[in-house]
């Protein structure tokens, strides 16, 4: 028998509590940018992939770093392997994330300040266009 109700926030999986998270942290650059957005996606992966015998994954400039760790990439749009069309995306790594923040509240702002940079990126504008300190 669970401890908690099915659907209520307690019973969330910690992947869940975070798509929760990043989806808070979108909304207001989503309101904001809306259009200029359109053909974005924002999409949450465990840990990155770091191919055997590569170089490191943040020398990469669309790779978000802390250090040698990345936290999120931004990965243009493009074709796949399959020669199908794929939309631009932000990837934002949710171990490396959730290991950088000391609560809630921390990864919060975190994963706000992640969103800005990548925006940011994807626009070709500087962050605090994005953060609206303009």
């Amino acid at each position: 028998m669970p401890l908690y109700p099915s659907g209520s926030p307690a019973s969330r999986t910690r992947a869940e509590r975070f798509d929760a998270l990043v989806l808070e942290a979108l909304e207001p650059i989503e309101e904001r940018w809306s259009t200029e957005l359109a053909d974005l996606d924002v999409a949450v992966d465990d840990v990155p992939e770091v191919p055997a015998g590569t170089r490191s994954p943040v020398d990469d400039e669309a790779v978000l770093g802390d250090g040698e760790v990345p936290l999120a990439r931004l990965v243009p749009a493009g074709m796949d392997r399959r020669g199908a069309v794929t939309r631009a995306r932000i990837v934002l790594y949710r171990r490396p994330l959730e290991a950088r923040a000391l609560d809630g509240e921390d990864l919060a702002d975190l994963l706000h300040d992640v969103l800005v940079e990548q925006v940011a990126g994807y626009l070709g504008v500087e962050p605090d266009t994005i953060a609206g300190e303009e």
